[in-house]
């Protein structure tokens, strides 16, 4: 399901009649505010989000959708009519996945919309990841632990899935804090280490996948691919 966010009505009702000619469902609405109220109920495979829009502009509607958990990976695809380079950047790093410059065909909307939709295959596979005896299941934000269900808080439920979805691969504290406190988080590596200790302690006996690489930061270890690397 593609959702298009216009309020042209004449441009939405032409994407949304080229997206189901080419063998995709369609949605279409008027404002951002409709469509975020529409997201308790459904979630779309991708959003096409114009910017210049009344009251709610579509840069507001790609930072709400991107500061909350449960929408931050839909891919967007930013639409304006505004082409200069400083916009493009501005959406992108906003965490927009590509953009369409008005007046655009309909077929290169096609074209992106497939290729954004193909790059984003792996997050929506990565909602059951299993790394040995952990299994984290992103869109019910749940892990199971050895067989047990674990309560997490957010943050380390993020850096447990950045693990996951790299096995073994070694993270230091400063690019743990860049990944799962942002940037611009000012605070001490150290509050790495309290939240590794208590990840480890609440996943019981598997936490101890969870190793340290001295004088450098913290990998997932995934036994299985470990026992493999042994045997070649």
């Amino acid at each position: 399901m593609v959702w298009c966010v216009d309020d042209d009505s004449t441009i939405r009702e032409i994407e949304v009649y080229t997206l189901e000619q080419t063998g995709f469902t369609a949605r279409g609405f008027a404002d951002g505010a409709s469509m975020l109220e529409a997201l308790k109920d459904e979630i779309p495979e991708l959003i096409i989000l114009d910017i210049m829009m009344p009251e709610l502009d579509g840069i507001e509607v790609l930072k709400r959708l991107r500061s909350e958990p449960l929408y931050k990976d839909i891919p967007v695809i930013m639409a304006t009519a505004k082409g200069t380079e400083m916009d493009k950047i501005g959406g992108l790093n906003m965490g927009a996945d590509d953009y369409l410059v008005k007046p655009f065909g309909v077929m290169e909307m096609v074209a992106r919309v497939k290729a954004v939709l193909r790059r984003s295959v792996k997050t929506v596979e990565s909602d059951g990841i299993t790394v040995g005896s952990i299994t984290l299941k992103e869109k019910e934000h749940k892990v199971i632990s050895d067989g047990e269900k674990v309560e997490l808080t957010h943050k380390e439920f993020e850096m447990l899935k950045l693990f996951m979805q790299n096995p073994n691969m070694v993270f230091s504290r400063d690019k743990l804090m860049s990944e799962i406190w942002g940037m611009d988080y000012i605070g001490e590596t150290r509050t790495v280490d309290m939240h590794i200790k208590t990840l480890r302690h609440k996943l019981g006996s598997p936490g101890g996948q969870i190793k340290t690489v001295i004088g450098v930061g913290y990998r997932l270890e995934d036994e299985a691919d470990e026992s493999r690397a042994h045997h070649a």
